[in-house]
């Protein structure tokens, strides 16, 4: 066991250092026996044993001799939280590139590849609509039972569906909405869009989406709505700005304000929100794919995963 520590330990430090090759060759060699049923007969098991005792016969005499009796027992225990511990790391390396977060799909806790947890954080729902507020009970999150026939889709036939949730406020689905673009071309997946107006007044932008849908036709609204994500968030906010927006579209203002400010309209966008709700959704973005949810703004890898089924649920 001592040869098979060492073999990684030196391995790893022979990178760097000559020396330390060297010491990696013999500990090859030295595992290499042991795994043919031979005796290591280097003497390089007794060289690492001398080299540990003799640093800590310097500090303590008593502990050097429990050492020197139990060498072969702690030689196993170090083996094991070494083995156990490597398995920790690539099991966080895994969750990260899969799942966006060490810790698995949506979890927010401490991650050492994204130590600010920026992948999990969404504008919350809840309370005064704060952003950057991480995420909380995932597996309630569900589009069961949610009619989704009255929002905006792209690309109706595709094996896979995608279904995003954001808000034209909110800077993690801002920062969300680009990936979610190139994943729908790059897989032509189904693509339903429903926005929610989770932080600040966006309301007026949601209307205005649905009239110019119901007025100029799909392609028009899918137009206006990247618009919306990529435009300067302060400008889109500013309500006086929502004409010059329109007009650049060359859509007629006040036919758009005129449906978007009727009773059609606040209907239509109170019973979105209302089927929105059943999803128990905390903040945006929640993306859908294929119904597993994805709160957060996570890397295009995780996306893509998904679509491809690399994830296993």
């Amino acid at each position: 066991m001592p040869c098979i520590l060492a073999l990684i330990i030196f391995g790893i430090l022979g990178i760097f250092s000559a020396s330390h090759r060297a010491l990696a060759k013999e500990a090859f060699s030295c595992v290499f026996r042991r795994i043919t049923l031979r005796p290591c007969n280097t003497g390089f098991a007794d060289k690492i044993k001398g080299k540990i005792l003799s640093k800590i016969i310097t500090r303590s005499e008593f502990f050097a001799k429990m050492v020197n009796k139990h060498y072969e027992i702690l030689s196993w225990i170090f083996f094991i939280l070494m083995l156990g511990s490597t398995v920790w790391v690539m099991r966080g390396v895994y969750n990260f590139y899969v799942f966006g977060s060490c810790n698995g799909l949506n979890e927010s806790g401490f991650c050492a590849f994204d130590p600010s947890g920026e992948n999990n954080k969404v504008t919350s729902l809840e309370g005064d609509n704060s952003c950057g507020i991480t995420q909380k009970i995932e597996e309630n999150v569900t589009l069961e039972d949610v009619d989704l026939s009255g929002f905006p889709a792209q690309n109706i036939g595709s094996k896979d569906t995608v279904v995003f949730i954001g808000c034209y406020a909110c800077d993690y689905s801002r920062k969300a909405y680009p990936d979610i673009q190139k994943l729908i071309k790059n897989k032509k997946a189904n693509y339903i869009f429903a926005h929610y107006p989770a932080k600040g007044d966006t309301m007026f932008l949601g209307d205005a989406g649905y009239a110019v849908r119901k007025l100029y036709g799909d392609e028009a609204f899918w137009k206006l709505n990247d618009y919306l994500f990529i435009a300067d968030k302060n400008y889109i906010l500013d309500k006086s700005n929502l004409g010059t927006i329109l007009n650049s579209f060359n859509f007629d203002i006040k036919k758009v304000n005129e449906l978007a400010n009727g009773s059609e309209t606040r209907i239509m966008m109170k019973n979105q929100i209302k089927e929105l709700d059943k999803t128990n959704m905390y903040g945006t973005p929640t993306i859908f794919i294929n119904g597993k949810a994805f709160v957060g703004p996570k890397p295009y890898r995780v996306y893509r995963s998904a679509i491809n089924k690399f994830i296993f649920f």
